[in-house]
This record gives C-alpha cells, sequence and structure tokens, in this order.
C-alpha cells in the first residue's frame, strides 16, 4: 500500500430540509387547519480515528465528502428524515488543518476518537409551528439552513515513542530491523528510506514501545532539500529521539552538527527533545579507531556517544533500555537507575525483536 501522510479535502455538511406548507382536506372536517411538517436536519460531517489504518491513501482518490440534506417536510403533519452524517475514517495520529494551514482544527491521537468538522443545517419548521388564535391558517413555512462548507488539510503524525534520526546512510533502518521485527527497505547507498517505518521493539513481555525511522536528513532539509524535512513530523510526538551518526564517515562531529541544525531550524520542539546520542557501525572500526571517534563525537555534542551495530547487535541492547527509560520519563512513571550489567549487544535469554 503506498504511504500518504497528507491531502487536501473539501467537506460540506448537509443542508436542512424546508417545511411543508400543507392543510388538512379531510370529508366532515369542516376546519381542517394546517398541518404541514418540519424538515429533517441536515448531516454533520465528522472525522474519526480508527485502527488498523497507517496512510491516507484512500483520500488521494476521493477529495469531495458531502453530508445528506435533510427531507422536507410533508403534509399530515410528516416530519423529514435528518441527512446522514458524512464520517471521514482517518489513521490514529492525523491533525485536521485549515486551508491556510494556520490552524488546527483537531488532533486525532486516540483510536476511537471522534470529531465534528461542520454542522448539518436545521431543517424549516412547517406551516403547523406559526399557527396560533390570530393566524389560524398559515399560509409560509422556512426553508432549511443552509449546510457549512470547507477545505481542510490532513496531515498524519504517526504515533511512535522513540525516533530515529541521523543523516542518510546512518543505519538507521538496520537498526530498526536489528530492535524490532520491522523489515524496512536496506541497501547500502544514500536515501534507501523513502517513507517512515515503524517497528514495535519487545524488550519483555511488560516492555514494548514503539519506533520510527524516517528518511535522512541533508544539510538544507530544513529549505526543501531531500526528503527528511517532510517528514520530521512523524517524530514530533516520540519522548526520545536516537540520533545515530555513521562512525565509518571522516566528520562524525560535522555530521551531528549538520542534523541538530535542521531540527533546531524546523522547531516544534525538537531541539529539545531528549536524545541519546549513538555512533552506529563499530563494527567496521578497530579499538584505536573507534575511541578517536567516540572522543571527537564527544567534544562536539557535549556528552559520550554510545557504540552500537545494527549489523552485529553490538550495544543494541543498551540503547534500547535507554530509550524505554526516557519513554517511561515521559509517561510520569517512577524510573529507577538500572544497572546495565548485561553485555553490550547480547540480547537477554528470551529477548529477540
Amino acid at each position: 500500500m503506498k504511504f500518504l501522510d497528507q491531502a487536501k479535502i473539501y467537506i460540506r455538511s448537509g443542508n436542512g430540509g424546508g417545511g411543508a406548507v400543507s392543510f388538512r382536506r379531510e370529508k366532515y372536517i369542516e376546519y381542517g387547519g394546517p398541518d404541514g411538517g418540519d424538515g429533517g436536519k441536515g448531516g454533520d460531517v465528522w472525522v474519526e480515528a480508527v485502527d488498523g489504518l497507517n496512510t491516507l491513501i484512500d483520500y488521494r482518490y476521493q477529495q469531495h465528502f458531502k453530508a445528506e440534506t435533510g427531507v422536507h417536510g410533508m403534509g399530515r403533519n410528516r416530519h423529514g428524515a435528518n441527512g446522514e452524517d458524512a464520517v471521514l475514517r482517518v489513521p490514529v495520529g492525523t491533525q485536521v488543518l485549515s486551508e491556510d494551514k494556520e490552524q488546527l482544527l483537531a488532533d486525532m491521537d486516540a483510536a476511537g476518537k471522534r470529531i465534528r468538522l461542520l454542522k448539518g443545517g436545521n431543517g424549516g419548521f412547517g406551516n403547523t409551528h406559526f399557527k396560533g388564535p390570530v393566524n389560524q391558517a398559515p399560509k409560509f413555512a422556512n426553508p432549511g439552513q443552509d449546510g457549512e462548507e470547507q477545505w481542510i488539510w490532513l496531515r498524519l503524525k504517526l504515533i511512535a515513542d522513540v525516533g530515529l534520526v541521523g543523516l542518510p546512510n546512518a543505519g538507521k533502518s538496520t537498526f530498526l530491523a536489528a530492535a524490532s521485527a520491522a523489515k524496512p527497505k536496506i541497501a547500502d547507498y544514500p536515501f534507501t528510506t523513502l517513507q517512515p517505518n515503524l517497528g514495535v521493539v519487545d524488550l519483555s513481555s511488560g516492555e514494548r514501545f514503539v519506533m520510527a525511522d524516517i528518511p535522512g536528513l541533508i544539510e538544507g532539509a530544513s529549505e526543501g532539500a531531500g526528503l527528511g524535512v517532510r517528514f520530521l513530523g512523524h517524530v514530533e510526538r516520540t519522548a526520545v529521539l536516537i540520533h545515530l551518526v555513521d562512525a565509518t564517515q571522516d566528520d562524525v562531529a560535522g555530521a551531528w552538527r549538520t542534523v541538530k541544525a535542521e531540527l533546531a531550524a524546523y522547531g516544534e520542539g525538537l531541539e529539545d527533545k531528549a536524545e541519546i546520542l549513538a555512533l552506529n557501525k563499530v563494527d567496521a572500526l578497530d579499538e584505536e579507531t573507534r575511541a578517536e571517534k567516540a572522543a571527537e563525537l564527544a567534544a562536539a555534542a557535549g556528552t559520550t556517544p554510545r557504540l552500537v551495530s545494527g549489523v552485529s547487535g553490538e550495544g543494541v541492547r543498551a540503547l534500547l533500555r535507554e530509550a524505554w527509560r526516557q519513554v517511561r520519563r515521559q509517561r510520569g512513571e517512577v524510573v529507577e537507575d538500572e544497572d546495565e550489567d548485561e553485555a553490550e549487544g547480547a540480547p537477554s535469554e528470551g529477548w529477540a525483536p
């Protein structure tokens, strides 16, 4: 299924049905009087977050959604039926924005959440409604109210606890595959990842979180270069970012600065989000080179990076443990410091991605 994370659509609620002008025409009833019924209410437009969806591709092929018009009132005091609602079913994490993208109309961040976007027009009153001692035979009724219409944007921000960021070919997809059961496309050239990937990390029966891998960032991404900046919204909701730096490149400090600058330029609080810095692909380096690269990166970032390898699994377990602690802190849970006495990269007994 093709991944689509934003779509522009037109929505319109239903018009209200008109009231009826009618009089009783029955034998032996000399003064029948008015009996026009009211019109039905127009349908509303709702948006609902549902499980089982992870793309907005359905809104690529249909862009107009209109609720039904209420049925007009009829004689013999028969009221018109209400128009059927239009329901937009979207993935969890979808945001509804105004046409200019300046106003957030709804944030569908939980399964089952349902919000009314447009209200249908009320039905008009039939002439029975206006009957009184002064005007006993009104010959008029109300038309139904018009519905509302609007162009909106749907923007999907995947729900993930941990996000992976880094330059292209930093090993993010390989790391995701090593840490979870996800099977992203992996190749030895930059920009292998063309769309976000999600993986569920199972540390134990009660320790589980969702990790998101987005396309790599390059210099100038915040101004539209490359692919990564378009997908940064998918890591806005995360509790922590895992920043992977390719240990085999010449300037590891420069790679770290490039990504940090693009996160700051993007905004939305990404530059202030908790970050775990990791030097990836260390299986390709000897001990001396590892120490040199780690020292260079630590001097630039002000924190000691973790040494990991998505290929060999070295350091992956410890890194995931730290990410899980950050997720629990963000959820407001009490987190005790744990001793990392397990060998780096060696999964505990019974654990597998």
